[in-house]
């Protein structure tokens, strides 16, 4: 069996962190065998190279490998496109057609985005690794297929599993071997390899001088958190290599490129990023609309009571109170806020005036997620990679995009 290092240069993994080692240790040492094996991680680690070293260090090397983007496939047609369908079993089945689990008998199959995979689909796929044995859409043949499963997922499948998104059985066949993969933001030692490395990579493809960091602006890479992981330090380091005359990079120079999150959200989220609470802004936000929606819970709560007990000296004080807590930040002393008086509600308009809350609330939800969609599509201008800074399925992203229009 070939060694760590070797497998290395092999696969153009750089990198010398001990959660790296370990994973790959484990990824060589399980490959001999025909256990299954999930890949965890974040988006953009480099969880795909872990089944190319599995099928390629196993008896299995010399016959199909075949990568599957579970999160791309349409929910009506995977079935198809993983076990195959018969003539006429739905609506443009021309001819019957082999499915991936039929073409990789032999070999490898590697399910990547595993946790988008329909319930109904999730049940088919429980039966192939128990028995190896799938039936094609609209046949009623069982057949047989000899495959190796390699699976990878960057959401948390308790989570998936407690909301019942994903089947708790499924979960357990598929992780015989659980391997981990660390956040680039875990790997210091081994970023500005990797970005050397890239740079080197893009200055021969571009036939252009090797881009080069000063001192301080190696420091603010190595302190920057990369909620991208490797592949935005790939990108950051192929746009600077084209658009930048200077090859000498300046931090001042690097910070043009580096996205800060918390400077693009307004300043009482200021204080909650910097005490880093929270990777990203998707965090940030979501945060935000959590606790939007507990102070219109409150605000509810205090109309009701107004409804029941009257403008009393009492609750005019618990009013102010909630109001200071709700549209007042405890540490800004800049702006008082004024007592809000609100008017005593007969009680036949007690529920529109509730209603009204809702709507409002509803619609600012709406409103914050239409404003995030809009931004990543803008940012990134492919569905792919908006959706995986949103953290959502491609599938999901384009349902939204028809549902406003976008």
């Amino acid at each position: 069996m070939e060694n760590l290092q070797a497998i290395k240069q092999r696969f153009g993994i750089i990198g010398n962190n001990t959660q790296l080692n370990r994973a790959l240790e484990k990824a060589t040492r399980v490959a001999p065998t025909d256990i299954s094996v999930l890949v965890t991680g974040e988006s953009g680690v480099g969880k795909e190279n872990i089944p190319k070293i599995i099928h390629s260090l196993s008896h299995r090397k010399h016959a199909k490998y075949i990568a599957v983007n579970c999160g791309a496939i349409p929910e009506g047609t995977i079935d198809s496109e993983l076990f195959g369908h018969e003539k006429g079993a739905f609506t443009g089945a021309t001819s019957s057609r082999k499915g991936y689990f039929e073409v990789a008998d032999g070999g490898t199959i590697f399910l990547d985005e595993v946790g988008e995979l329909p319930l109904t689909t999730q049940v088919r796929l429980l039966r192939v690794l128990e028995n190896g044995e799938f039936i094609k859409v609209g046949s009623s043949q069982v057949q047989k297929t000899n495959v190796r499963i390699v699976a990878a997922t960057n959401i948390q499948m308790q989570n998936a599993i407690a909301k019942e998104k994903f089947r708790e059985d499924l979960y357990y066949r598929l992780s015989t071997i659980e391997i981990s993969l660390p956040p680039l933001r875990e790997r210091n030692g081994d970023i500005h390899l990797l970005f050397r490395k890239f740079a080197a990579d893009f200055a021969q493809k571009y036939r252009m001088p090797t881009i080069r960091l000063d001192e301080n602006a190696t420091n603010l890479l190595l302190h920057y958190r990369f909620p991208g992981n490797i592949r935005q330090l790939r990108n950051i380091a192929e746009q600077i290599s084209v658009v930048e005359e200077n090859r000498v990079i300046t931090a001042e120079k690097l910070s043009q490129y580096l996205p800060d999150y918390s400077g693009q959200l307004p300043a009482v989220i200021g204080q909650t990023s910097s005490q880093n609470d929270f990777a990203t802004e998707r965090d940030i936000m979501y945060k935000i609309l959590f606790d939007m929606r507990n102070d219109i819970n409150d605000l509810k709560k205090l109309t009701l009571d107004l409804m029941q007990n009257g403008n009393s000296e009492e609750v005019q004080a618990e009013n102010h109170q909630l109001i200071q807590k709700i549209y007042h930040d405890q540490n800004d002393t800049t702006h008082p806020v004024e007592v809000l008086q609100i008017p005593q509600q007969s009680s036949q308009d007690t529920y529109d005036f509730i209603e009204t809350i809702e709507e409002d609330e509803n619609l600012s939800l709406q409103e914050k997620e239409v404003e995030m969609i809009k931004r990543s599509l803008k940012k990134y201008k492919k569905r792919k990679l908006a959706a995986k800074e949103l953290g959502i399925s491609e599938r999901t992203l384009y349902r939204k995009i028809k549902q406003y229009d976008l």
